[in-house]
Formats: C-alpha cells, structure tokens, sequence
C-alpha cells in the first residue's frame, strides 16, 4: 500500500512537472506576439488566470489570481489592437497538429451564443442560439474543432456580424472592426476556416457540421478539395438519384418513409457518458461520380448519398448529405457524423472551466 502511495504521489509530481513545462513552452511560442516585455508578461498572466480554478474568469477574478489591485492590466489584453489575434490563432493551430495530427481527422464546424446585455458589444442582437434554445440578446461565434484518434480542439473562430452590424458604419467604428469586414453567412465563415486549413496543410479527410453548413457553396468547397463530408440537411431538403443507381426523388423526410425494416441498421455514433450513442441508421447511395469532374487531383469514383438518422427513444429523424469515396461503409459515415459530439464538448469544457463565455471586452479584437 505505501509502495502504491509513493508511486501515485511520483505519477503526479511528474504530471504536474510536465504540464509547468508545457505552459512555458506555450508563454514561449506567444511572446513574440507581443512588442512590450510587460505585455507578454500580462499575456501570461492572462493564460494563467484561464487556467485557474476561479469559476468566473472576468477581469476581477482574473487580476486577483495575477495579484494586481485591478483588472485594468488584464481588460487591456483584450482591448489592444496592436498585437495580432489571427496569429495567435495560427499558433493555436500548428501547436493542435503537433499534438492532435492525423490524417483520419474530422474538421467540425458548428457555432455558438454568448448571452450578452445592452447593445454595445460587437456583433450583438437579437438571435437564436442553441446554447439558450431561442432568441435572445447574444453574439454568435462559429467554431473549428479538430477531431482525431489522439483527441480534439479548436483551430479557428469568427464573428459573427449580423446585417444590422454591417450595414451601420458608426456602430463597425465604434466597436474597431476592420474595414474590409463586411457581412457573411455562417456557411461563408466556414468555408473560410476550411480554406485555412487546407492553406496551413492542416491533414484531415472529412468535414461534418449540422443544419447551417449542409447544402450550398460549402460543398462545392469540400469536393474540388477532395474531402469527404457528413452535413446535415433539414427535412425538406431535396434529393434524386442518377446514373445507374435506381430512381429516387423526394425530400428527405419522404425518401425516409419509404425505408423498409430491413433498410436499418443499429449503430454507434460512438461512446457517450452513458455508454454507446446508439441510433437506427439508413444510407442511401444517390449516384457515383468521377472526382475528376471536382479536382484534377483525386481519381475513381466518389458516392453523393444520404443518411438517416432515427432515435430510438421517439423515432425522431435527422438527414445528412454525404460524399464519400464511393465503397465507403455506413459504419464509416456514422462514425464521422458522431464526431460532431467533441464540438459540443469543447464548448461546453471552454465555457465552464476556461471562461469561454466572460468576455467583458466590447470590442472586435477583445472578442
């Protein structure tokens, strides 16, 4: 029993060790972000204050943990525009690849609220959100989680800018936005993360994310790249097949109800805190085209498809478009689209343990 004692209390000393000379490889890599020496050291204290065991990350609690008499050191982090945020977001992502890598990997994209008061902070209004379930006053961040064998973690970010933000000068003015920021959709935000990381030769091979992101300039994107996907659609989405596959047309909710039993297959989208994530799954391969046609790269076949998702709880259904190299299983496709959960974890990890949500800064670079 002490033999055991000794070696945990050796376990932990050396984990705690490792993870002391991680941070300061990372305060590393940061500094050169930073022109002033006080400021990198503030950034470090920022990083610190993050990783913290405080529950609220604000600037109070933040400049408590770093031992100053106010948050004014910690708010200016934030507030400066003279140190670039997309490096530092370019950092993040390289240091990602050396730890996460692998060819394998899903790129997930999905979006996110953060519940705000008042009107002041950049890119807030009135709009849904997922994290409250309905319309409310709140900034929508869409996201990048890279999802591997080895783990997963966000590589890129955005804002975004409703119309109401783009089309009034004074309030882009107010809140420093840059110039050449005008107006985008959520799926253009993600087509422009997906483009870094193809621009970055950031290696993975499919793309998943849910409604927004599933039909349109996206897919187009993600076949001339060569990378397979797993996009939700809704339910009145439409879908036909052609070439030698047999007929079929209609919505995706019709093409559903002409399922046979027999056409179902119980699978796991993976393992949930309660075990496997079972659901009742349905393909249906569409049509097989030349990748040729898409990019002079890839060669042979590749499969436009659709898959069903059904709850077995309330027989509920969820419809994704896939393209996929054309043999590619049902297990396959279920297994990318159950990569989409490590999304959801990291919103939920970055917002409870690492503040993700107590932005007090105003402004477009403080975001």
């Amino acid at each position: 029993m002490i033999r055991r004692l000794w070696a945990q209390a050796a376990s932990v000393e050396e984990t705690l060790a490792l993870w002391a000379a991680s941070l300061r490889e990372v305060k590393k890599r940061i500094r050169p972000l930073f022109g002033q020496e006080r400021v990198a050291r503030n950034a470090g204290l920022f990083l610190e204050g993050l990783l913290g065991d405080e529950q609220r990350k604000t600037g109070w609690m933040r400049a408590e943990a770093a031992g100053d008499p106010g948050p004014w050191r910690q708010q200016a982090i934030l507030g400066r525009s003279d140190w670039d945020a997309d490096a530092l977001r370019d950092i993040v992502r390289d240091y990602v690849m050396e730890h996460l890598a692998d060819d394998d990997a899903v790129l997930v994209i999905d979006e996110t609220g953060f519940l705000k008061q008042g009107k002041a902070s950049c890119g807030v209004a009135r709009q849904y959100t997922g994290s409250a379930g309905k319309i409310t006053n709140c900034q929508i961040g869409v996201f990048a989680t890279y999802v591997s064998r080895h783990g997963h973690a966000f590589i890129d970010r955005a804002l975004y800018l409703p119309k109401e933000w783009t089309d009034d000068p004074d309030r882009l003015e107010a809140t420093y936005v840059p110039a050449d920021v005008g107006f985008a959709t959520k799926p253009k935000l993600a087509t422009r993360m997906i483009a870094r990381a193809i621009a970055a030769s950031v290696p993975f091979n499919w793309v998943a994310g849910d409604t927004v992101y599933g039909v349109g300039d996206l897919e187009q994107q993600l076949r001339r790249a060569g990378k397979g996907y797993v996009l939700g659609v809704n339910s009145a989405h439409v879908f036909r097949s052609w070439g030698k596959r047999p007929p079929v047309a209609g919505t995706a909710a019709e093409l559903a109800r002409t399922r046979r039993p027999s056409d179902w297959k119980r699978l796991s989208a993976g393992a949930g805190t309660k075990g496997p994530r079972l659901h009742d799954w349905c393909y249906l391969e569409l049509a097989d085209l030349d990748a040729e046609e898409f990019n002079s790269v890839d060669q042979g076949l590749w499969t436009r498809g659709l898959l069903i998702r059904r709850r077995i709880a309330d027989d509920d259904l969820a419809f994704f478009s896939t393209w996929c190299p054309a043999g590619t299983s049902i297990e396959t496709l279920v297994a990318v689209e159950g990569h989409r959960w490590a999304i959801e974890d990291s919103f939920e990890t970055a917002k409870n343990e690492f503040g993700l949500d107590h932005n007090e800064s105003r402004s477009w670079h403080g975001w």
